[in-house]
């Protein structure tokens, strides 16, 4: 079983006990049927699954329940021997999306509270845009990502005790011995290949072959072609060319998303397409990095550029499109490949997968820096320049950005192959595998 921190977030809300109800949403294949059935099943002794995608396929009972007294005699067809109480009941409503009448539904069963429930689904921004009313303060969301760098060591045997070895070094700023570094480097290379999605880490744990591995990120990608597929017909053409044009734009320099490609037509704008990039994001397929020029602590309240870039939401998706079955490009690191595009989607997902919004600076005469964070611990911008070659101590524009006085900069990372950890005015130099350890947790507030 592979380990994953969300069980316990999902532990904890179930154990409250009135709490809203759980929506966990994500992207295709990251694990959430899996994950629910095992916090759920584990903590109820009646736990009573209910698939919206099968019944949509098969009998459709539940396509037309608008009332919960027929919400639950449907259940009670399915499972009335389980329908006990509230603290030993637990109904899990998933690929809620296929019927998004359910979704307004949800108040009225939270309402009437009489089992406990959780729901998980896809493309949940079209089955809420379908919604007439949208149950605000019923539900809460949680969304799931592929498995994060640390979960890929936790799935490779590493336990707990190395895992916290690792962060104090790193927030020691003490450079690791080598064998331990090659030994880290070898496995953030592989996770580059496998990716997080635990069918994909299941399969290469099982048997190490490539093809196998491959064979899962074609599957994957053709179910995120098939969701496309479900959306607005006159749409969904240009959502395939966006998500298709996604690891070409990797090796631009540049790395963003020009809107006159994606149609060949001139005059086109990130606007004319916010509904496709809305798509693609929302669904969790892709991980959007917004433009800033002039940024200020929080970057939320930073006026963004009409300049985008969008990163695949899993490594191991970008370098089976990049490189198909060939893994000595990325184990060997060879100098003729270019691994920036790769490196700088790996610490996109981490980010992401810790809750951070992202941003990188972008400035005609003083260059870009490739990712801008907020650190709520020291209350200012946290810039990330990411180097997969061996001049990662070349980076001029990250030089100007954190002795620019109007940023407030206290710190900025430089994530490199290199081994070393080592500070050089504000910007640290650290190995790339610590990017699993910058994350988005403020300092407790200490009581008065």
């Amino acid at each position: 079983m592979l380990y994953r921190k969300i069980a316990r977030e999902i532990e904890a809300h179930l154990k409250k006990p009135d709490a809203p109800i759980l929506l966990i949403d994500g992207a295709r294949q990251v694990g959430k049927t899996y994950i629910i059935r095992e916090v759920g099943g584990r903590l109820f002794p009646n736990f009573i699954e209910l698939n919206m995608v099968d019944d949509s396929s098969s009998t459709g009972m539940f396509r037309n329940v608008r009332t919960i007294d027929d919400f639950y005699f449907h259940v009670s067809s399915i499972a009335g021997e389980r329908m006990k109480e509230k603290d030993n009941t637990l109904i899990f409503i998933d690929e809620i999306q296929e019927y998004p009448h359910l979704l307004t539904m949800l108040k009225f069963l939270k309402d009437d509270d009489r089992y406990t429930y959780i729901v998980s689904g896809s493309r949940l921004c079209i089955a809420l845009s379908e919604t007439n009313s949208i149950p605000i303060g019923s539900i809460e969301r949680m969304r799931m990502y592929p498995l994060d760098f640390e979960e890929f060591l936790i799935a490779n045997g590493f336990n707990g005790d190395a895992i916290s070895r690792l962060e104090r070094c790193f927030h020691d700023m003490e450079t690791l011995d080598e064998a331990t570094h090659m030994h880290l480097m070898d496995l953030f290379r592989k996770y580059l290949l496998i990716g997080g999605m635990p069918q994909a880490v299941s399969a290469y744990l099982q048997s190490h072959n490539i093809v196998e591995v491959r064979r899962i990120h074609d599957q994957i990608r053709k179910y995120y072609e098939i969701d496309a597929s479900k959306y607005d017909k006159e749409r969904k053409l240009n959502i395939r060319r966006i998500y298709s044009m996604i690891p070409s734009n990797m090796e631009n320099k540049k790395k963003r998303i020009i809107a006159k490609d994606i149609e060949n037509k001139k005059g086109r704008t990130v606007e004319s397409y916010q509904d496709e990039f809305e798509y693609l994001i929302s669904s969790g397929i892709a991980n959007e990095v917004m433009a800033v020029s002039n940024p200020h602590f929080p970057l939320g309240e930073t006026s963004t550029k009409n300049l985008l870039k969008l990163y695949m939401n899993d490594p191991g998706l970008l370098t089976a499109a990049l490189y198909h079955n060939n893994i000595r490009a990325v184990l060997d690191d060879e100098r003729s490949i270019n691994l920036g595009a790769v490196y700088e989607t790996a610490v996109a997902c981490e980010l992401k997968a810790h809750g951070f919004t992202l941003f990188y600076y972008d400035n005609k005469s003083k260059g870009e820096v490739d990712f801008l964070i907020d650190d709520f611990d020291s209350l200012s911008l946290l810039p990330l320049e990411v180097k997969s070659g061996r001049d990662y101590s070349i980076h001029s524009a990250l030089n100007g950005f954190t002795s620019n006085p109007d940023y407030g900069v206290k710190k900025a990372y430089v994530l490199s192959n290199n081994r070393e950890i080592k500070t050089n005015g504000a910007i640290c130099y650290v190995p790339i595998y610590n990017i699993m350890f910058i994350r988005n947790q403020p300092i407790e507030m200490l009581g008065f």
